[in-house]
């Protein structure tokens, strides 16, 4: 018996237009999320990982990692399946934390073509998306650019 040939879920370089626009659902970033990422990170800063320590702080309670609002990001951003099989890479991303995540936060992603550039002896093409990452009060707690590699249709080769 043949496999079927499946077409993959996520977008293609040629479907993706400046401008387009991608909204993720909400994620409620929970207290298991943190001390995941402490264990896996071996981050422990007080800021994360003690209460007492962090009621002291400017925030007046413990906020997650900056590079966990990232991670949770980058799940959002696969949840809407854009990506899904049609990502060849990851090449870059600039990015910045504008404010806390807290423990029972929801977030999700707003992802915007802002640039794309064929490069067909990669099979695709570059495309640049404008990511923020915004909370339950629509504050953008962080946000920046993600440049991928995505495939071309092999249907229009």
């Amino acid at each position: 018996m043949t496999p079927k040939q499946f077409k993959p879920r996520g977008l293609y370089f040629d479907d993706l237009e400046v401008g387009d626009t991608m909204i993720s659902p909400g994620r409620t970033v929970t207290e298991t999320d943190l001390v995941i990422f402490c264990g896996l990170s071996g981050d422990y800063n007080q800021l994360h990982s003690n209460i007492e320590y962090a009621k002291e702080t400017v925030f007046g309670r413990r906020i997650t990692h900056g590079p966990l609002g990232l991670v949770i990001a980058m799940g959002l951003a696969g949840r809407q399946g854009y990506l899904e099989g049609t990502a060849e890479a990851f090449l870059s991303l600039e990015w910045k934390f504008k404010a806390p995540i807290f423990i029972g936060d929801t977030v999700r992603v707003q992802a915007e073509v802002v640039n794309r550039r064929a490069v067909k002896s990669l099979g695709g093409g570059i495309v640049v998306f404008k990511v923020e990452v915004l909370n339950q009060e629509d504050k953008v707690v962080q946000e920046g650019k993600w440049s991928v590699l995505m495939k071309s249709d092999p249907a229009l080769a």
